[in-house]
């Protein structure tokens, strides 16, 4: 099945708004990358602002190529649980070998920083 199952999505505005408080932040660009560890499982959110990017296809295509990344790219289970959170920051749509290859940077290093 090709999805992120909705478990593994970030969901609820008080995780979310902890995350962004207390978490960790780097920049791997064309992304914002802010995690932190978690009780249990590894969850993540994508975000792409409107403030960039007015029309909801360009947000919705952006959002589809970091969950696909992310996807393809996830640690295995036994790695701790962490939430992350993708913001996308550039202000032109990159193509996805330059998103995946973020992505890819960014999770090696939260396992290096774990």
């Amino acid at each position: 099945m090709n999805e992120l199952p909705k478990h593994k999505r970030l969901c609820g505005q008080v995780r979310i708004s902890r995350l962004y408080k207390e978490g960790k932040r780097f920049v791997a660009w064309p992304m914002r990358v802010t995690w932190m560890p978690a009780e249990e499982g590894r969850q993540v959110m994508v975000w792409a602002p409107k403030s960039l990017f007015k029309h909801a296809v360009d947000r919705n295509r952006l959002r589809r190529l970091m969950r696909e990344a992310y996807r393809l790219h996830q640690p295995a289970e036994e790695v701790r649980p962490c939430i992350i959170a993708f913001n996308y920051i550039d202000k032109e749509i990159q193509p996805y070998a330059v998103i995946e290859k973020a992505v890819v940077k960014a999770l090696k290093r939260i396992k290096n920083d774990e």
